[in-house]
């Protein structure tokens, strides 16, 4: 039986912030002494926790206490370049190729995330959306989306989450649902291919490759 609802991922997937992320992150690095990293190096780098990604890059140990400090330089850095964020180029035109029931699932704080989904015209598009609403970001996705689907009163044979990470695609395991994978995110499609998951270079893609799981 085809799965009738799709859960969105939001930064670096719909939203094309990747440069805004790389930049943010820099900011992070250069505020303990830390090198800066390219775009394509983020790529081929970064996984959840964040903390892990810092630590490799950084060459040392973060503990908590750090990682917390590093979490809020990079969120006041973003935010200030949030503004000027698109979406994607076909986010638009994906979002109506879906037939069934859509949600939004986000690692960004909720009470910023929800204004910005208004911004971008994307109200009354989600039955449901959920962004990070505890103080500290940067763990992995997988209760997170368990949550969400627990509000939205389904099971995770249900579902089809878009997403760019590999830990998008961890989280789906973890709930039995399936997953399409994003190359235009945060991954290295390399990385993403690598794993044996569906894999999309468009959003409109991933939404057909979604419909026939």
């Amino acid at each position: 039986m085809a799965r009738t609802h799709l859960v969105w991922d939001w930064n670096g997937t719909l939203l094309d912030d990747l440069s805004l992320v790389v930049s943010s992150t820099n900011v992070a690095f250069a505020a303990v002494g830390g090198r800066a990293v390219e775009a394509d190096e983020h790529r081929s780098r970064f996984r959840r926790p964040v903390a892990e990604f810092y630590a490799e890059v950084l060459e040392r140990a973060v503990d908590e206490e750090e990682f917390g400090r590093l979490d809020r330089i990079f969120h006041d850095a973003y935010r200030l370049g949030l503004t000027s964020m698109t979406l994607a180029a076909d986010a638009s035109a994906a979002l109506k190729e879906w037939p069934g029931s859509q949600s939004l699932l986000s690692m960004w704080f909720h009470s910023e995330l929800v204004p910005a989904i208004e911004s971008y015209g994307l109200a009354g598009v989600f039955t449901r959306v959920d962004g990070l609403r505890a103080e500290l970001g940067g763990h992995l996705k997988a209760a997170h989306l368990a949550e969400h689907l627990a509000g939205l009163g389904l099971t995770g044979d249900q579902v089809v989450l878009i997403g760019d990470s590999l830990d998008d695609a961890a989280a789906a395991d973890s709930v039995g649902g399936a997953i399409v994978l994003y190359t235009g995110g945060f991954t290295d499609p390399s990385r993403l291919r690598a794993s044996g998951r569906p894999v999309a270079d468009t959003l409109v893609e991933a939404v057909a490759i979604a419909r026939t799981l």
